[in-house]
């Protein structure tokens, strides 16, 4: 019997798993323990220096993908994205009209706070299959627009990881992974926020890093509307997580 695996087999196997994301629906029976564990796991990653050194990366790398999915929103060439191991990160788009570069410029902060919502909701709505395939589909895709290193290397990583789970996890692991990152990169979300106000009022030597003071000097609309627009939606994404993992608590 021919037990050889050939790429072509497997490939076949992982897009089969991709598509059974989509078609697959069913919502976790998730104990109040296990809920309350996710919980202090997610907070474990978001806030304590030592792990958000890390988890920080990957937060930095929806909140480029958030600049780069808006861009294409609007017609703009994307060139490239890095990110830094200081978890700075940039951007490289060029289009006509200052709308589209304003659109993109705004969602970056605001994306892992959304994307953490829809996650949160994908997995009370029995839909964490369907969200793990996208998260899978979009990584691997966000490698084509990667121009550093350390970029390429959380990319790589976190495609992995949700490749493994798409082919290998099962229904309740992915659920519960689903879970505990929309939680991460909500707390993720909120923490970076405080971080960009602090260097309009703190650390104003670096102004030049700041989503805010770049849309600002570019539409003439003060830095300080743009950290309470960022703000508005951060706002409102986690008070519909809150809302959710409450109704999954009860």
């Amino acid at each position: 019997m021919n037990m050889e695996l050939r790429p072509a087999d497997l490939a076949n196997d992982w897009w089969q798993a991709v598509l059974r994301g989509f078609t697959t629906a069913e919502v976790p029976n998730l104990a109040t323990p296990v809920v309350l564990g996710i919980l202090a796991a997610a907070v474990v990653l978001s806030i304590p220096r030592a792990t958000w050194r890390w988890f920080g990366l990957y937060v930095t790398f929806v909140h480029e993908l958030g600049h780069a999915f808006a861009a294409l929103m609007t017609g703009r060439i994307v060139h490239g994205l890095r990110i830094g191991l200081d978890h700075s990160g940039q951007l490289l788009s060029s289009g006509r009209g200052t709308f589209g570069a304003a659109w993109s410029g705004f969602w970056g902060y605001p994306s892992p706070a959304v994307v953490g919502a829809a996650l949160i909701w994908s997995v009370s709505a029995g839909r964490s299959g369907a969200a793990m395939s996208i998260g899978a589909l979009v990584l691997l895709l966000a490698l084509i627009f990667l121009r550093n290193f350390t970029g390429i290397l959380v990319a790589l990583l976190s495609a992995a990881i949700a490749q493994l789970l798409v082919m290998f996890g099962t229904a309740l692991t992915v659920s519960n992974v689903v879970l505990g990152l929309g939680i991460a990169l909500e707390v993720g979300a909120v923490r970076d926020w405080f971080k960009v106000a602090s260097v309009h009022t703190r650390r104003r030597d670096r102004l030049a890093s700041s989503d805010a003071y770049i849309l600002a000097r570019s539409t003439g609309v003060p830095s300080l509307m743009w950290l309470v627009a960022f703000a508005v939606v951060i706002a409102a994404s986690a008070a519909i997580s809150v809302r959710v993992v409450w109704g999954l608590l009860t």
